[in-house]
């Protein structure tokens, strides 16, 4: 099969390559992310492979379907970028990866919360000045803290584990409960117990209409003072500007994200030289309490091999007419 593949980074390219000698497929890459001025460049292409940040609505499948693409590839876990009811209608298959290293984003989020709590981004700063002053650097242990993990799947229930292992009281909240959570040591939380006693919330839950700004001005407002909040899940999932204002309160003691709501032509790329006109992320980086990292979580080799393996396996069942093991199917 032909397939373009779209916001292609160099590991992209390292890995696909790699995974593609079992496979057979002809690959070409695309630094551009798949959007409305560029969806025409797959034309001729069997196939289109995207990730978090392409765009993949209505308007953009029906470009893709006239130019012979009959199949979209995600090689992520997420697809709330694709309109699933469109590319039913123009007949056009998507499928994901549905499971990869989970280990990698839950060990990230631990990284940003020792981080952000230790204040290791200040202490590494001030050491490349030969600055060893240890004034503003106090953290508070974790071993016996109250964790919330919102979102117990495969990558929530890791995260617990982990804390578990720190000595800290772990509670989680999932529209869909799980028992294997439970058997580790968590525990649900009743009705408002999130916010009156967690000391830190780690988000894993999926971005959907439901859970889009779930963290928002009367959830933090509702959260323990000073609490800390990881996001390695969606960047929509937190309201920015209401975070802003809990930080600057001290409402919220501290924010580490690996994801934001507006990362799409952002991230993934290097600005260092250009003039960032989006305000709230400049706001957002300006807050000494503030770690940011540019949607990394899921950056590990073995993350990367599965990502490759699965995507190019699933052109390959689709190539064969052979069953679609990781499609999306509408509702």
């Amino acid at each position: 099969m032909k397939i373009a593949v779209f916001s292609a980074q160099r590991y992209d390219r390292d890995f696909l390559d790699a995974a593609n000698v079992a496979e057979g497929h002809e690959l070409q890459y695309f630094e551009l992310a798949l959007g409305a001025a560029s969806a025409a460049l797959a034309a001729g292409h069997d196939a289109v492979c995207i990730f978090v940040n392409d765009v993949a609505d209505a308007s953009v499948l029906e470009v893709l379907q006239h130019g012979g693409t009959k199949l979209v590839a995600l090689r992520c876990t997420g697809f709330n970028n694709v309109d699933l009811a469109a590319a039913a209608r123009l007949g056009i298959k998507v499928v994901r990866v549905v499971d990869y290293s989970p280990y990698s984003v839950a060990e990230h989020a631990v990284a940003l919360l020792l981080a952000i709590n230790r204040k290791i981004h200040r202490a590494y700063n001030r050491t490349r000045d030969f600055n060893f002053s240890l004034d503003g650097l106090m953290g508070f242990d974790l071993h016996g803290k109250t964790v919330a993990v919102v979102g117990t799947g495969k990558i929530g229930r890791i995260f617990a584990r982990i804390m578990l292992g720190f000595g800290c009281g772990v509670i989680g909240y999932d529209k869909f409960p799980s028992a294997e959570f439970e058997k580790l040591g968590g525990r649900y939380a009743g009705p408002g117990e999130i916010g009156t006693t967690a000391d830190i919330i780690s988000l894993h839950c999926p971005l959907t209409p439901e859970t889009h700004h779930i963290v928002n001005a009367r959830s933090l407002a509702r959260m323990k003072r000073g609490a800390l909040l990881v996001n390695t899940s969606r960047g929509g999932l937190v309201d920015t500007e209401a975070a802003i204002e809990a930080l600057r309160s001290g409402q919220l003691g501290g924010l580490a994200l690996d994801v934001y709501e507006q990362e799409a032509g952002l991230f993934f790329q290097d600005l260092s030289s250009t003039i960032i006109t989006d305000d709230v992320l400049q706001r957002l980086i300006a807050f000494p309490n503030v770690i940011v990292t540019g949607h990394q979580a899921f950056l590990t080799r073995e993350a990367i091999a599965t990502i490759s393996e699965t995507t190019l396996r699933s052109a390959s069942e689709f190539a064969a007419n052979a069953p679609l093991s990781n499609e999306i199917r509408t509702p």
